[in-house]
């Protein structure tokens, strides 16, 4: 594990109210959206905005969705999606799915994939249950060609006993800026974009920090 996770966030900022097997937790199968339409919708209108849906074109390289469940919200599907993720019967209902692989990311946060592998990377709604994210956030670098992006969605909800104390403790802005910061500690990734994709919504927000892969000069 990076160290940085010790030094450089206050203690206990990573542990989490129930530190119980997560793989116990997620055996359960949870055929269900974990955020509303709206916020979908934001999602798949920000993957479409990052042309991650338009990546029809082999040569320019699969896209891989972790920490995924049974559904990825792409508006068109990529011409070969991969997705990692906790639960083996969710992975398989994901139609959207080329290759999957079960993954705790919590456990070991390595990724099984060569270097410069993908186009993209994304991870919706689950960046505030890492545990070991800079470790996450390094593998994302290492198998993102460059120019490639990696993009985190994020609303205020959650399974509160899940997700780290130091998510818990702060505002919308400050899980922001907390996403920020993992990208900012992380060589490999330009300056991080951060927006609230749907700022007109009565419902979820949905928030999105992105940076791309440093491209060598």
């Amino acid at each position: 594990m990076d160290e940085r996770h010790n030094t450089t966030f206050p203690a206990g900022f990573f542990s989490r109210t129930d530190e119980t097997d997560d793989g116990e937790f997620y055996a359960f199968d949870r055929l269900v959206t974990h955020i509303d339409d709206g916020a979908i919708a934001a999602v798949g209108a920000l993957y479409d905005e990052l042309n991650f849906s338009g990546l029809s074109d082999p040569s320019s390289g699969p896209v891989l969705d972790i920490c995924s469940s049974w559904i990825s919200h792409f508006l068109i599907k990529p011409e070969r999606l991969v997705v990692t993720g906790m639960n083996a019967a969710e992975l398989a209902a994901n139609e959207m799915a080329d290759e999957r692989h079960v993954r705790n990311l919590n456990v070991d946060p390595t990724l099984p994939f060569d270097d410069a592998t993908f186009a993209a990377v994304t991870c919706c709604v689950s960046v505030d249950y890492l545990t070991k994210p800079l470790d996450v956030f390094a593998e994302a670098a290492r198998v993102l060609r460059p120019g490639g992006v990696f993009v985190c969605t994020f609303s205020n909800r959650c399974f509160p006993t899940k997700v780290i104390r130091g998510w818990l403790h702060t505002d919308d802005r400050g899980r922001c800026r907390i996403v920020e910061t993992y990208f900012d500690m992380t060589a490999g990734f330009d300056e991080p974009t951060t927006q609230l994709r749907n700022p007109k919504a009565s419902g979820d927000p949905l928030f999105a920090v992105w940076a791309q892969s440093v491209v060598a000069i």
